[in-house]
């Protein structure tokens, strides 16, 4: 049976920027068992399957793969699927905005769509789970290495490395400059002694030297675990980094903005919007968001 797909690339305004998606907007007919491999054959960072909401009131449910598992919550499928669903004409749009729920692995995930001239241009999505810190890091030094960095690169102190998950569970390491952030490669020994079992396998480095006027971050996503070699945007890790930013903050009530940088190394340049609600210097709401850029279309045999 032929199933209908489109691609768009997320967290960008302009084509081959930002993070490929794939979106199969109508998936009942393709059997649960047949998802991880369709995600595997296609090879995008993840490939989102549509399926009608269990709860009447909710828009959509959404089942996320990357080529090598299946994930409760991610964000740039989450923004890209508004975008793609809403282009489609399968979301009636309502200026300045429309409002909608996704239904997927960590439970109801608002999404907010910007419209402008009937079109969407913007989406905005409101974690599900607010940030969660985890076990501790593994010492700098161990990090440094893990990075093929010197020691010095990695940061420590107020800026330590930490644990962070919004139903993803990310190790954020902070570096001292973007040049640092530049010669990152990720050992794979290492990463299996160190990290593949862990709380959170995952990494987002990060540092405080960013290229555009207006970027407050840059950073590289690391996701061997996930099938994922190098992530060009990731909101999951995003909505995950509203946590490491709160506990630095030096605001207490109020709301964070602010653009993080992605992908440039890649060659995908990325911008992810984070907001981040506090009250009394604890997160409340964490909310992701970014344009999207439809690429392609085409048909797949996902049947039996």
């Amino acid at each position: 049976m032929r199933h209908r797909y489109l691609t768009a690339d997320v967290f960008t305004d302009r084509p081959f920027g930002g993070n490929p998606l794939a979106v199969f907007p109508d998936a009942r007919n393709i059997p649960p068992g047949r998802m991880q491999q369709v995600a595997r054959e296609l090879n995008l960072s993840e490939t989102v399957f549509v399926l009608p909401p269990d709860d009447p009131a909710h828009t959509r449910k959404l089942r996320i793969f990357t080529p090598g598992q299946e994930l409760p919550f991610a964000g740039h499928p989450t923004v890209g699927t508004a975008h793609v669903l809403a282009a489609l004409e399968e979301i009636p749009l309502v200026e300045p905005a429309t409002r909608i729920v996704f239904e997927e692995g960590v439970g109801p995930v608002p999404v907010t769509i910007r419209v402008q001239r009937g079109v969407p241009v913007f989406a905005q999505l409101t974690a599900a789970r607010l940030p969660e810190q985890g076990p501790p890091a593994p010492p700098a030094a161990d990090l440094a290495a893990l990075l093929s960095l010197d020691p010095d690169d990695v940061l420590d102190g107020e800026d330590r490395a930490e644990t962070w998950s919004c139903g993803v569970g990310f190790l954020f390491v902070p570096v001292q400059s973007r040049a640092a952030l530049g010669r990152v490669r990720l050992r794979q020994d290492l990463w299996e002694t160190m990290l593949a079992g862990s709380w959170a396998p995952h990494l987002f480095v990060l540092c405080r030297e960013p290229e555009l006027p207006g970027s407050a971050l840059r950073a590289r996503m690391f996701a061997p675990a996930m099938g994922i070699a190098e992530d060009p945007a990731t909101g999951g890790a995003c909505s995950a980094l509203g946590g490491w930013i709160a506990a630095r903050a030096k605001e207490r009530q109020g709301t964070l903005r602010l653009v993080v940088e992605q992908g440039f190394e890649m060659g995908r340049p990325s911008l992810l919007h984070l907001e981040v609600d506090l009250q009394e210097g604890t997160p409340t709401a964490v909310r992701v968001g970014g344009a999207t850029v439809l690429m392609s279309q085409g048909w797949m045999e996902a049947g039996e």
